[in-house]
């Protein structure tokens, strides 16, 4: 039951991600439809993070109250219902309105499965729990990509993701019943190992929130969230733009392009959940940081087309572990007991970065040029690698 579980668990991810990379890839041609600005995509995306926000800090409440399959099924046809509703209307205001339930959906999602995978599955499945995001994420832009070329057309794409996500509504109610049964299963190993972990050595409970920010490792952590998510956000909702603004590069190519972006991110989370098997979170995150820095630089250099295709790839293939290694960390850095609360905490900083940063760089392009694209996703890069290594040298000392 277990195996089957995980499968179906991967299943929901991809439903996470399929709309995640879709606003971006589409925006080049969405925003002409509807007469939009630039700038219209990063009010869309505030508001869809928005809701991640709202329903992942009420998650606890809301699984607690209604277990983690049905929380998983409702959001997964909320979206569904969502991105149907996209490819069908005609106005930014109806696209806003979309844009809560999609939201909604996302995060009570995310937090659920997160939660659930952490607690009845081995570590190396967190990080295959989030490639299969990042196939959902690569997907969406193939699938776009496909109908602007045959019909130039962004809105059968949606409408595509949209039948994809009632598909695997549709499996997730014929399993309802496994959720509560796996997970019964993996309390009762949990209590039969208990005696062997009671000696185990680990940080000290933090008693309030108070005592949490006075920690400064937990603060340096937030902010690594903040950017991580970010840089990843950014880069999807504006990369399209960007090459299609600054490099001359077809619409349809440019969100294929794209697509190779969330592709690096697919391909380094299905690798470092072999990697964490051999080497610890702390140097695969350094090492990932590098990677991506080395893709953002190569972006503000003058070069052929081809080569900026590939950066996208690079920076991608970076960011894959961060994530996923971070969240892991936690329990390590910080103690079980509050990891709970902790990683509560790390999701909505993440979600408050996916809704305030893209946003922020859309206002500044729209008022400067989209060529300083390469230049803030340096930035945040550079500021989530401080920040990351301040953790650790607090940690050791």
């Amino acid at each position: 039951m277990a195996t089957w579980l995980i499968i179906i668990i991967y299943l929901a991810f991809i439903s996470l991600g399929l709309p995640d990379s879709l606003l971006g890839s589409a925006w080049p041609l969405m925003r002409q439809d509807i007469g939009a600005p630039l700038s219209a995509a990063g009010i869309l995306s505030m508001i869809i993070a928005a809701g991640t926000i709202v329903s992942s800090l009420a998650s606890g409440w809301i699984i607690k109250r209604f277990g983690t399959g049905k929380v998983t099924l409702v959001s997964c046809c909320m979206t569904a219902a969502a991105l149907l509703g996209f490819s069908l209307v005609h106005s930014i205001a109806w696209l806003a309105l979309l844009a809560i339930p999609l939201g909604l959906g996302g995060g009570a999602v995310d937090a659920a499965l997160n939660h659930y995978v952490a607690e009845n599955y081995e570590a190396h499945h967190m990080n295959w729990l989030h490639a299969f995001w990042g196939i959902g994420a690569t997907g969406g832009p193939i699938i776009l990509s496909y109908y602007i070329a045959c019909l130039n057309s962004w809105r059968p794409g949606y409408f595509t993701v949209s039948i994809i996500q009632f598909c695997i509504s549709a499996v997730l109610l014929a399993t309802l019943p496994l959720w509560d049964q796996v997970a019964k299963q993996h309390k009762l190993v949990r209590a039969a190992g208990q005696t062997s972990t009671d000696d185990a050595v680990d940080p000290p409970a933090i008693d309030n929130n108070a005592s949490i920010f006075k920690n400064k490792a937990v603060i340096y952590t937030l902010i690594a969230f903040l950017f991580y998510c970010g840089v990843e956000s950014t880069v999807g909702l504006w990369g399209a733009s960007y090459l299609v603004g600054t490099h001359n590069i077809a619409p349809k190519t440019a969100a294929a392009w794209v697509s190779l972006y969330y592709g690096g991110i697919t391909l380094g989370r299905i690798i470092s959940g072999f990697i964490t098997m051999k080497f610890d979170n702390r140097h695969i995150i350094l090492w990932g940081q590098i990677i991506a820095i080395a893709g953002a630089v190569i972006l503000l250099l003058p070069s052929d087309p081809i080569v900026y295709m590939l950066a996208f790839g690079l920076i991608g293939l970076g960011l894959s572990p961060i994530y996923p290694g971070l969240i892991h960390e936690t329990p390590a850095r910080f103690g079980s007991e509050n990891s709970a609360k902790l990683i509560g905490y790390q999701m909505a900083v993440a979600y408050t970065g996916t809704t305030l940063l893209p946003p922020i760089f859309g206002f500044i392009a729209a008022k400067t040029a989209i060529t300083i694209f390469p230049l803030f996703v340096l930035a945040y890069l550079l500021i989530m690698l401080a920040s990351t290594e301040t953790v650790n040298a607090s940690l050791t000392v």
